[in-house]
């Protein structure tokens, strides 16, 4: 323990508050800070984000870490394949429920720290707001303290948080942190041996050094004990009190201070050098920290419910992509804690496939299909972990969805050109490196107009090269070339009123859903025939 005079002098404190010099810390987002800070520029959410119902899913962490300003890290998606196995990794690692338990004590511990400075704001007393000042440095000892020693022992393999662990060994190791760290101990022992009393006469209040002075109201009550017949009914009403100091507080305050100069002048001495006690590094760190616990908390109730998250590998190179048992993540945040179970299903594409073509009946699942599809893509391109058993996804520039919207009469344009002017956008921005989710196009105009032009969007698209899901009820579109693949909504061959919820690849004929209703009621061509007969 660092020795420390009885009375501590503002230039001195000073000194060791700018002795508190060292390296930068390293970011958990990025593995090099200077190219992070020139990716998060993003503070408002992709275009696609509403169509693919990632809003909902976003929205409900943001919801939960609003101080954090987490915005920029999930509206920026990146393609740089080490930036996101650097964080796949820490993800990782914090899957480990020991590892993960230390991070969110250090959170909590934080938390804290900043509540208490943030109430600093709204204070006008200096020895109160020396005195918040001077706790929220005792818990940000605690917290780093404890986050240094409580990793000893773990398995940590990330890059990430080895650099983390790594800086603070050597922050909390210096002697201006030491020294910081028993200098706030010193200052609260001090304060702790502050007693005073207060005698109360009239509107005069005299303060004094409490001098072992008799507690009356220890003997009230030993007097009247010996009366007590049965257990009286409580009337005590527990008083809501304020962070905030009224004017008789602070004046009697003040008295204190002018008994105990040497245990205030102190504590002045303390804030007036360690107001600003909270190292960038570590504050930065636990910003970043809420990306992955946020986003953990978020699939750890939905992994309740029996579905898996994995960690995609890329596809650069080429376009050979692949989804085991995927599902909707908004879909499964949403019913969470229902009974409704979450259908997954699995995709792939290979050789020179780049299309798929989902068709099928109505409220079959076909639009959670082409969401999920989406939300799989956007997720591994900021490096979280995927709805999935096993995946490998193309790393995308940009993510397009067209998805059916109501007319807006103030563009003064009917649905079907509305439908025009908008993929006539996409295609015009689209590149071999771009994904496009188109959903039910065309569905206002006539059959005829709708494959005549369904067709002459798809061609664009093979001709660009670029991924596509879309959901259509024109099944000639699956049979455009080697580039396209159908996949079917289904549903139970027992009773067909019923989806399955499971898309399969299989060659779209426009007639299984309606020879199933036909087989229920009865009605085919050769039973219609046999009854005939009869």
């Amino acid at each position: 323990m660092v020795a420390l005079p009885l009375r501590l002098s503002v230039a001195e404190v000073t000194f060791t508050m700018n002795d508190l010099i060292h390296s930068a810390a390293p970011s958990i987002l990025f593995p090099d800070p200077e190219t992070g800070a020139a990716e998060q520029e993003s503070s408002s959410p992709p275009e696609h984000f509403a169509d693919l119902f990632l809003d909902q899913v976003i929205n409900t962490i943001l919801a939960q870490k609003q101080t954090f300003h987490l915005e920029p890290i999930y509206y920026q998606p990146l393609q740089d394949t080490r930036v996101l196995k650097y964080r796949q990794d820490i993800f990782r690692d914090l899957e480990d429920q020991a590892v993960l338990a230390v991070f969110n004590t250090f959170s909590e511990r934080m938390m804290l720290v900043r509540r208490y400075l943030g109430m600093i704001e709204k204070l006008y007393y200096k020895y109160h707001q020396a005195g918040w000042v001077l706790e929220a440095a005792d818990l940000y000892c605690q917290a780093v303290n404890g986050l240094a020693e409580d990793l000893n022992g773990l398995e940590v393999h990330s890059e990430g948080l080895l650099g983390i662990w790594a800086y603070l060994k050597d922050y909390v190791a210096q002697d201006a942190f030491l020294k910081f760290q028993a200098t706030t101990r010193q200052v609260k022992e001090a304060l702790s041996t502050v007693q005073y009393s207060m005698i109360i006469k009239g509107i005069t209040v005299r303060v004094q050094k409490y001098n072992q002075e008799a507690d009356f109201s220890r003997e009230v009550v030993e007097t009247f004990e010996k009366f007590k017949q049965v257990e009286a009914k409580p009337y005590r009403i527990d008083k809501i009190t304020a962070a905030g100091m009224n004017h008789v507080k602070a004046l009697v305050l003040d008295c204190v201070a002018r008994l105990y100069p040497d245990v205030f002048s102190q504590l002045e001495a303390f804030y007036t050098a360690y107001a600003g006690f909270e190292d960038p590094g570590i504050a930065n760190f636990y910003r970043e920290i809420q990306f992955y616990l946020s986003y953990l908390a978020l699939i750890e109730n939905i992994k309740f419910k029996g579905l898996k998250f994995c960690y995609p590998d890329f596809a650069v190179s080429d376009k050979h992509i692949q989804a085991q048992d995927a599902f909707d993540i908004a879909l499964a945040n949403k019913v969470q804690f229902e009974s409704t179970p979450v259908v997954t299903n699995s995709f792939h594409l290979s050789g020179k496939e780049r299309i798929i073509i989902v068709s099928g009946p109505n409220q079959g699942g076909k639009t959670t299909f082409s969401r999920m599809f989406g939300q799989l893509h956007y997720l591994a391109s900021i490096g979280c972990p995927v709805p999935g058993k096993k995946a490998r996804l193309f790393l995308s520039d940009r993510i397009f969805t067209h998805f059916e919207k109501q007319e807006d009469i103030r563009n003064l344009r009917g649905k079907l050109q509305d439908d025009l002017v908008r993929i006539h956008e996409i295609l015009k921005q689209a590149t071999p490196r771009s994904i496009i989710i188109l959903n039910e196009i065309f569905s206002s105009t006539t059959l005829s107009d709708a494959i005549f032009l369904s067709q002459e969007i798809m061609k664009q698209i093979i001709q660009l090269d670029a991924l596509c899901v879309c959901v259509s009820f024109i099944d000639e579109l699956s049979r455009m070339g080697e580039q396209t693949v159908s996949m079917v909504s289904t549903v139970d061959l027992k009773d067909p009123t019923r989806r399955t919820f499971k898309i399969i690849r299989k060659q779209a004929d426009g007639l299984a859903y309606a020879v199933c209703i036909a087989e229920k009621h009865r009605l085919t061509y050769e039973i219609l025939k046999e009854r005939l007969a009869k």
